[in-house]
């Protein structure tokens, strides 16, 4: 992993960061980390409280604060879909991490997210998902050292991480 010891993904809501990330880290024997979580434990809120009450720039901040205060080592790091915002929290993931989109098209998570304003989905007010993706897929193709894109199971998706990571699929 080119003397990096962490994996980030990145991507939209509901591209199957989390899912993903858990399945990978399992083949990896690496530990696992959602930043949404770490976010919640951190202030106490759900995702959606935060964004009700504080609103998106508050947010923002708090997502950004919690990253930059984390440290881990041989994970595989889930991040939330906004994290590219925070130049802050991208440069420190960057340190000791390779960067992996999950690169799912728009149609796809339109499908995938129904419950689009309780999610915890770091909009402005009145933004709308298409918006967010013309927005953020530019960040996510700038910070990604490697993208993956949409395949037909999880699995299939976690050895096409790993071929792009290493160049080869594991034959566990």
């Amino acid at each position: 992993m080119n003397k990096k010891e962490n994996i980030v993904l990145i991507g939209m809501p509901g591209s199957g960061k989390s899912t993903v990330g858990v399945l990978l880290a399992k083949a990896l024997g690496m530990s696992f980390v959602d930043t949404d979580l770490e976010l919640m434990q951190r202030t106490g809120r759900k995702l959606q409280e935060i964004l009700d009450k504080d609103g998106l720039a508050f947010f923002l901040q708090e997502e950004e604060e919690t990253i930059r205060n984390m440290e881990y080592h041989h994970a595989v790091i889930a991040t939330g879909g906004s994290v590219v915002m925070e130049p802050g929290a991208m440069e420190h993931l960057q340190k000791d991490a390779v960067i992996l989109f999950l690169d799912v098209p728009l149609f796809e998570l339109q499908r995938r997210i129904k419950n689009i304003r309780s999610r915890g989905i770091a909009f402005a007010p009145g933004q709308r998902l298409e918006e967010v993706y013309a927005e953020r897929v530019p960040l996510y193709q700038r910070y990604a050292d490697l993208t993956v894109g949409l395949e037909e199971t999880v699995e299939d998706t976690v050895e096409a991480v790993l071929r792009e990571i290493f160049g080869f699929v594991r034959g566990d």
